[in-house]
């Protein structure tokens, strides 16, 4: 599958010129290379996603349901039209992307929690933001959850594109495990749409006879990374484990990735969950964690910035306040850890590579901030 995903190239290379200014600098020595971590903003409530805009500025969700933008260091207004979302536990606004052809169209995509019959549950749509920047328009649902229910936790719930403007949305199982297991279920799966929200042809449960038809992969407990990596075209999920578990996968059409029939975590309690940690015809995780980071956002690195970071895996943890950086050898086995900014900035919600290969991070807190890592400057004393 070849793909375009969240890697914020092509008609952005422009943004990545003249970057915000910043309220705060550090350097920060990794294994690798010196890095600058610049606070870009402050003063955002729980910020869930960051997009680059093509004038440099920022596009970021916060989750009680406000959309903004960054530009120069500042807050905008919230924008209006943004859909009313359930912000109770874990729900509320959660990730924004682009468009493919954001620069001519201006459309761009959310997922939220909502509330409706039944309780709440992860509902997607797409809007067109005018061009000052202050509105959406033409707000449309191309997806919601066929049930939703009570409680307020796991909804997913990011957005990966392939190439073909397709969206592939990750949805938690919102805290009822057993319907990670029900192929008739949206809960605990990884959904393909078109961008209409119509069904692929390539979906494998298209006809709708065993699955939901909208159905990529299921198994999934509460995936909140999602990214295609752009050498390979493979696509991949971050997700939280119960206490111990987090996994990294390797997302294949009509396969089951097991949750919680199979699971290197255990339940809160202590207690064992499921048949132990395989069985005959589930998915194995690329990479787990245990205990748990709570990982919050996945991209793999393709950027120009960090050429001895490229085909990292870069992971946004919220649990232990950290980026994790991972390496991989030639045959795809993660073969070593980095834990880049321990506890430095706090809870660490999503990350994503800028036009000219920075990282932009976002920090998940009542005050939370945009954070600019770059290459530090070399020391020419």
């Amino acid at each position: 599958m070849t793909i375009f995903a969240k890697l914020h190239v092509g008609f952005f290379l422009a943004a990545a010129v003249f970057p915000s200014p910043s309220l705060a600098a550090d350097a920060v020595k990794t294994k690798t290379v010196e890095v600058q971590v610049d606070t870009i903003a402050t003063g955002l409530e729980h910020p869930w996603a960051v997009e680059v805009l093509p004038d440099g500025s920022y596009l970021v969700t916060e989750r009680p349901g406000r959309l903004r933008i960054i530009r120069d260091g500042k807050l905008s207004a919230p924008i209006a039209g943004v859909p009313k979302v359930s912000a109770r536990g874990q729900g509320g606004l959660m990730d924004v992307a682009l468009a493919p052809d954001f620069a001519t169209s201006r459309k761009i995509f959310l997922t939220a929690a909502i509330r409706a019959k039944g309780g709440s549950g992860t509902e997607a749509f797409s809007a067109t933001l005018s061009k000052e920047g202050t509105r959406l328009d033409d707000v449309n649902s191309i997806f919601a959850m066929k049930r939703f229910t009570g409680g307020n936790i796991q909804y997913g719930s990011r957005i990966a594109f392939a190439k073909d403007g397709s969206l592939f949305i990750s949805i938690g199982d919102r805290g009822d495990r057993d319907r990670s297991q029900d192929w008739k279920d949206d809960a605990g799966s990884i959904i393909h749409i078109n961008a209409d929200g119509s069904i692929p042809d390539d979906n494998p449960f298209k006809d709708g006879a065993k699955a939901l038809p909208e159905i990529w992969s299921k198994g999934h407990r509460n995936a909140q990374g999602i990214a295609f990596d752009a050498a390979d075209g493979k696509l991949y999920t971050v997700e939280h484990g119960a206490r111990g578990g987090d996994e990294i996968n390797d997302i294949e059409p009509g396969k089951n990735y097991g949750w919680p029939i199979i699971t290197y975590g255990r339940d809160y309690s202590g207690a064992e969950i499921g048949e132990g940690t395989a069985k005959e015809g589930l998915e194995q995780p690329l990479y787990y964690w245990d205990p748990s980071i709570a990982p919050g956002a996945l991209v793999i690195y393709r950027g120009k910035m960090f050429p001895e970071w490229d085909g990292n895996f870069l992971v946004a943890a919220l649990k232990f306040q950290l980026l994790s950086r991972l390496q991989r050898d030639d045959g795809g086995a993660f073969v070593a850890e980095e834990r880049l900014f321990d506890g430095s900035y706090g809870r660490m919600r999503d990350v994503v590579v800028a036009p000219d290969g920075a990282l932009l991070i976002l920090t998940d807190e009542d005050d939370g901030a945009l954070l600019r890592v770059s290459r530090a400057p070399a020391d020419n004393g």
